[in-house]
């Protein structure tokens, strides 16, 4: 947390009767202003990636336009958004969990492919025979995903509780350990004829998808929603239910505001740093899960487009509010999804990097207030 400065800021005009003056807040601002300051950054966002799109000799209006077409024009697209929100919507409330206690998780990507090495697992091994019932083996392998991430959200956060090692060095080193981890199965153990991928798991295996349901419902027909959607929705209720209706969500909430009193009211800190990086931990390997069951259907190096990293910015816009993180998710999985559509294609990640600047540089105004004075006036 940066030091407050003795005295505030000031900037001035030259040949102009005013300044300006920054002064930190005392006092908490409307419950309003933090979204409708999101909400500017987020224009500001995308104002500069137009101009940027303009200097590289495109058409903004024309590529922002194609891009909410190819997200969000018509029913089949939109199914394909949501299935790059689910993966989005489990790791940022991932994420969300971590950051609300001041615990800054950048392992979800690698918790992420953990989970996915999890659950492959269970059909690889195999830990259950290719014909048993889904009812049975989709279960198992969520159960899989879960163990695997939380084990890797363990680790940082044994290393922080009892050692205080930066959990963001910890993390982030981690992700390229489970990256390598999951490579040498894909290409060696698990490999399907030499190719950088595990062999098609079992029908039995797949996360159900809405047009599986198209015989009968002929609506549905061509939809590639998956059940991990209603997985992911379980997931907000239940992650808000901790953070605002239990005793542990309290805990969490006191030590990210004030770990001092926090301490002073008894509460373990070093066990709520362990459970919560599991937790947090948890739910990327829970979309670890959803992802290598609901869309690749086998285990495979290129699996995720950066979900673990996208998913930081989804809960910072989100104000780390697990329902908010659904509609960031959705509006992030439109962007993930155009990127099949744009030229080139790194314009969605150019975007979304302006977005996370944009955001941080916006947490300025939640920690300062604006004042214009005249010059001379008395501070």
């Amino acid at each position: 947390m940066p030091e407050i400065p003795s005295s505030p800021p000031k900037a001035r005009w030259r040949g102009l009767p005013y300044r300006v003056r920054f002064e930190p807040r005392l006092t908490e601002p409307p419950r309003w202003y933090p979204g409708v300051v999101s909400f500017g950054a987020i224009v500001l966002a995308l104002v500069i990636g137009g101009l940027v799109i303009a200097l590289a000799g495109g058409d903004p209006f024309r590529s922002y336009a194609h891009i909410a077409r190819a997200s969000f024009g018509s029913l089949g697209v939109f199914s394909d958004t949501l299935v790059k929100a689910i993966p989005l919507i489990l790791i940022g409330l991932a994420c969300s969990v971590a950051f609300r206690m001041r615990l800054w998780n950048i392992g979800a990507e690698g918790q992420f492919f953990l989970g996915a090495f999890g659950a492959s697992a269970v059909v690889l091994l195999p830990v259950l025979p290719a014909d048993t019932s889904p009812w049975i083996f989709i279960p198992v392998m969520m159960l899989a995903g879960i163990l695997f991430g939380a084990l890797w959200g363990f680790i940082p956060g044994f290393l922080k509780a009892k050692f205080n090692v930066n959990e963001i060095i910890s993390t982030l080193m981690m992700n390229y350990i489970a990256v390598a981890w999951n490579n040498f199965f894909i290409f060696a153990v698990w490999s399907e004829s030499g190719f950088q991928m595990s062999p098609v798991f079992p029908k039995t295996a797949w996360l159900p998808r809405l047009t599986d349901y198209g015989k009968n419902i002929p609506e549905l027909r061509g939809l590639t929603t998956h059940l991990g959607l209603i997985i992911g929705l379980a997931a907000v209720f239940v992650i808000w239910f901790i953070l605002y209706r239990s005793r542990w969500g309290y805990e969490i909430r006191l030590i990210g505001d004030n770990p001092r009193a926090a301490q002073y009211a008894g509460i373990n800190i070093s066990r709520n740093i362990i459970l919560v990086m599991m937790l947090s931990g948890a739910l990327a390997g829970l979309a670890g899960m959803s992802e290598v069951t609901g869309v690749v259907h086998r285990l495979q190096e290129r699996m995720s487009p950066g979900y673990g990293f996208t998913g930081i910015i989804v809960a910072w816009l989100a104000k780390l509010n697990p329902f908010a993180v659904i509609l960031v998710s959705i509006l992030f999985g439109a962007l993930l999804l155009a990127g099949r559509e744009i030229q080139p294609s790194g314009v969605p990640k150019m975007i979304q990097g302006i977005i996370l600047v944009s955001l941080i540089a916006s947490d300025f105004l939640l920690r300062y207030s604006i004042r214009f004075e005249r010059v001379g006036e008395e501070a």
